[in-house]
């Protein structure tokens, strides 16, 4: 993967860049080699630790219990324990063979019933993803769908039940209760690193992905980015540019491309960065952009609008999706386009884009060589580690989330549950 920083109006000088990584190397050095402070939150750091080649084998046997005769596989989680597994699942599709659906991300009647309506008549596994199990969103959809599969399928409905939790909880209570199967969600990573682990790889095994690849493409990253040192190290480079951008008074990064398979790797990639460094009243604020549909509308705000942002672009080098436009007997007036394939154009629309904007604010181009398994891999790692850096140098904690927090007090007052607990509580 390469970094290429195009910035023509100025805002950061080369000499300035390099000086500040030359401060920051410490920065560095220390995530390479892993900090004691942040031990309990670096379970990602080294791929193998839960996605080696065991776990591949172990993920792809429970995986495959749901594909010998499931239809559907519902994903029960919100934030980080669906978040990466739908970005490989929605922009590649897997086989086919089981179709995923996902709950527990809002609490919506029409959206559960919505759901349900699509399991009837289906072979249907449910597979539930809660680190602490308290969050109310996944706690009421898994209440509804266990439930349903108690209604249709008797007493083995547990069979058809896949919990992912940290062990000792609740949900890994429920498992050995009612005979659910315990899958880990490791203690020593936080619900947004989670995509290399069980929470991320199970899901979209049993979509039919190839999750080794997507192993194997974060292991390689990892490699890169923990043996190469200072401006050469891309994660580095990034983090840094953020932010010095950050200290001259940017505000907003843009994420954008130009390939709407991303749109949910956007989701996975503002979580990963509004919750690491939303804190102290310090960060950027993480937005996206579908390009070329959105330059039809916030392009207008971007080229113009208030000077608060800068832009990071994915840059996607092969497509392997060509469709050619050919002349034809209607005289559309867009004959200039005959002979060019879509991909062309659109890489001319990116590289027109990335011109205009580059000349207002910087822009940040990260190329990636194609949309698969193992660059997801690679782009997972890359933006955990740069998450890592850049909350380190903004100089909050990048690992805990003390403010999404604030509003389940309320909430939960608010729906009594504080008065059942101690209601319970004097019970016993």
């Amino acid at each position: 993967m390469q970094l290429v920083l195009y910035d023509k109006c100025k805002q950061l000088e080369t000499e300035e860049l390099k000086e500040y990584m030359n401060q920051k190397m410490e920065v560095l050095i220390r995530a390479q080699n892993g900090e004691e402070r942040y031990r309990e939150s670096l379970g990602w750091l080294h791929v193998d630790e839960w996605a080696g080649e065991e776990n591949i084998r172990e993920i792809t046997r429970h995986a495959e219990r749901v594909r010998e005769n499931g239809d559907i596989l519902v994903v029960i989680g919100i934030g980080g324990s669906n978040q990466a597994a739908r970005a490989v699942i929605e922009a590649l599709h897997g086989d086919g063979h089981v179709k995923i659906l996902y709950a527990g991300n809002n609490i919506s009647s029409a959206y559960m019933k919505n759901i349900i309506n699509q399991l009837e008549g289906k072979s249907v596994y449910i597979n539930v993803i809660a680190k602490n199990f308290e969050t109310l969103e996944p706690g009421i959809s898994f209440r509804i769908l266990r439930q349903y599969l108690k209604k249709r399928y008797g007493a083995e409905y547990g069979s058809r039940i896949f919990a992912t939790g940290t062990r000792e909880s609740k949900l890994h209570e429920l498992c050995r209760t009612h005979g659910y199967t315990f899958l880990d969600f490791p203690d020593n990573i936080g619900g947004r690193y989670s995509g290399l682990c069980n929470v991320g790889l199970f899901p979209a095994a049993v979509s039919g992905i190839d999750i080794g690849s997507i192993a194997a493409g974060a292991r390689s990253m990892e490699a890169e980015l923990h043996n190469t040192y200072g401006e050469e190290n891309t994660a580095f480079q990034y983090a840094a540019i953020r932010n010095l951008l950050y200290q001259k008074g940017f505000r907003l990064e843009m994420l954008a491309s130009f390939e709407p398979r991303y749109q949910y790797f956007y989701g996975w990639w503002t979580q990963l960065f509004a919750e690491s460094e939303g804190k102290e009243d310090r960060g950027l604020y993480p937005v996206t952009a579908k390009y070329s549909e959105d330059l039809h509308s916030i392009g207008q705000f971007v080229q113009e609008g208030t000077p608060i942002l800068f832009e990071t672009f994915l840059d996607i080098r092969e497509q392997n999706s060509a469709i050619w436009l050919d002349a034809d007997e209607v005289k559309d007036e867009f004959d200039y386009l005959n002979g060019l394939s879509m991909d062309e154009i659109n890489y001319s629309a990116f590289c027109a884009t990335l011109k205009a904007h580059s000349e207002r604010f910087p822009c940040i181009s990260l190329q990636v060589e194609e949309l698969s398994e193992y660059s997801f891999g690679q782009l997972f790692y890359f933006f955990e580690f740069a998450c890592y850096l850049s909350g380190t140098m903004l100089g909050v904690n990048p690992f805990n989330q003390p403010g999404v927090e604030n509003y389940k007090g309320y909430m939960f007052e608010a729906l009594g549950k504080y008065k059942y607990r101690s209601e319970c509580n004097g019970k016993n």
